[in-house]
């Protein structure tokens, strides 16, 4: 008797000694962002055209995002969103090519680093230039010092990057002559070419100059998944950046993606067969987690950096919305995103909750343990209640600005505000029954009008103290 009860306290302690170190275990974090992937470029988002079948399974297994919304509608600002849990005009970086991450952020990267994860970027950076030595994509080299700011400045340890865009296909090289700025058909192995001008980065400081012909998406996971892998085999949780340069100009699709979608001209075929490529690459990146027995401890996130270059004729869809890239309609800023997180995200469902990509900080963050940066103001807010709880209202707005343009969005309304000094104009919006934005419903809710307008105006004037360095203080 004596026997069978030692014998059942054994089990009970290791028992708990094992669902408390599973408790405690830190998830692994992905995060996967395309460059200028449009809301309606994606399966999953009913695009009918281009095959993403990689997505549509990720889909499948988690949930589809349907009111996500880039920091900016335009590349840089929203990246940096994503690693400081803050608004671009907070930390200076308000448009493409300007301004750099700052050393007194305290980055996503930082915070997990701190807390025993292994970081790795790979992908397209650009949050301040890469070398001091040599003349470098849009801004590196030694005429730009005070815009330095690389990653592995700012919390990652493994880093295969670039200071901006590249072709999406063989991304060191461009046709002889005048190349266009849309793209041009694969260049054959042997022939002609002249270096684009934008090179990859480890995080030693040094060039990468082997394994960079074919599929760009490729490039990047080659250099992503042996991360991935000795992670695990060091057994310690890691946060992975993958960022896409698919699909901003210059497209260009290999020759087994363009046939894909022969019918279609040579724009539309190297964008569609670009998308097509980076979402093998993301089948690849899940068969690996699986097999490193590492998915189901994993957050995977994937989303776009902001609305489709171009016009209506341009390739990429914004779906049903209203605008593109540099637009604060839903069309420049509503992109396509999606959370796989087995055992804590159910497969197949939705949600319409209103999210930002200033969010992941401090989801992320909450998700580890590791305590949020109590000594600024942040934008974001943590999802986990969403998530785990259900939680369906957002109460704390949303903010966006850009050049003359700035918009603050509830749950339900957004204001939407265009033109510079006496020209300026305020819209109200009811997204809920006009997410397309053609009604506006000002008249019908003055009252409401007004005071979005007295938030918006006090939130833009924190986020202009911000940049003046008062959080820093």
């Amino acid at each position: 008797m004596v026997r069978t009860i030692f014998a059942a306290l054994i089990c009970l302690v290791v028992c708990l000694s094992a669902f408390t170190t599973q408790a405690s275990e830190k998830p692994n974090v992905i995060l996967i962002m395309c460059d200028d992937l449009g809301w309606g470029d994606t399966g999953f988002n009913g695009n009918t055209v281009i095959k993403t079948p990689h997505l549509d399974a990720l889909a499948r297994d988690g949930m589809i995002l349907k009111r996500f919304y880039a920091g900016a509608p335009v590349c840089s600002p929203t990246r940096g969103s994503c690693l400081t849990g803050r608004n671009p005009f907070r930390y200076g970086i308000v448009h493409a090519n300007t301004g750099h991450m700052k050393p007194q952020e305290q980055t996503l990267a930082e915070s997990l680093q701190a807390a025993g994860y292994r970081t790795g970027h790979f992908g397209k950076w650009h949050l301040g230039t890469l070398t001091k030595t040599v003349r470098d994509s849009n801004r590196g080299g030694p005429r730009n010092l005070a815009e330095y700011s690389p990653p592995w400045q700012n919390g990652f340890e493994v880093c295969f990057s670039t200071e901006a865009k590249v072709p999406t296909w063989d991304p060191m090289r461009k046709p002889k002559g005048k190349a266009s700025s849309r793209g041009w058909a694969a260049l054959e192995a042997d022939a002609a070419g002249v270096p684009y001008g934008t090179h990859y980065w480890n995080q030693a400081g040094e060039m990468v100059t082997d394994n960079l012909e074919g599929d760009d998406s490729r490039v990047i996971m080659d250099r992503a998944i042996p991360f991935l892998e000795q992670s695990a085999e060091e057994q310690k949780p890691f946060f992975c950046v993958i960022w896409f340069h698919t699909p901003h100009l210059p497209v260009v699709a290999g020759p087994k993606y363009r046939a894909m979608y022969a019918d279609a001209d040579l724009y539309h075929a190297n964008y569609y067969g670009c998308i097509t490529a980076m979402d093998e690459q993301v089948g690849r990146l899940r068969a690996r987690l699986k097999a490193l027995q590492a998915d189901t401890n994993t957050m995977l996130w994937f989303c776009s950096d902001n609305g489709p270059e171009g016009n209506a004729k341009a390739p990429g869809s914004a779906g049903p919305f209203r605008g593109r890239k540099r637009d604060l309609t839903e069309g420049g800023i509503r992109v396509p995103a999606l959370l796989v997180w087995p055992g804590k995200i159910k497969g197949g469902t939705t949600t319409d909750f209103p999210m930002v990509t200033s969010d992941y900080l401090p989801t992320v963050l909450s998700a580890a343990g590791v305590p949020v940066p109590a000594d600024r103001p942040l934008d974001g807010i943590n999802l986990l209640p969403v998530l785990e709880q259900g939680l369906t209202e957002r109460t704390q707005p949303i903010g966006f600005q850009f050049q003359n343009k700035a918009a603050w969005m509830t749950q339900r309304y957004k204001l939407l505000k265009t033109g510079k000094k006496r020209d300026v104009k305020y819209e109200l919006f009811d997204l809920l029954a006009d997410p397309g934005e053609t009604n506006d419903v000002s008249d019908a809710h003055p009252k409401l009008k007004m005071k979005m307008m007295d938030q918006l105006a006090k939130w833009i004037l924190s986020c202009a103290l911000s940049n003046q360095g008062d959080d820093y203080k």
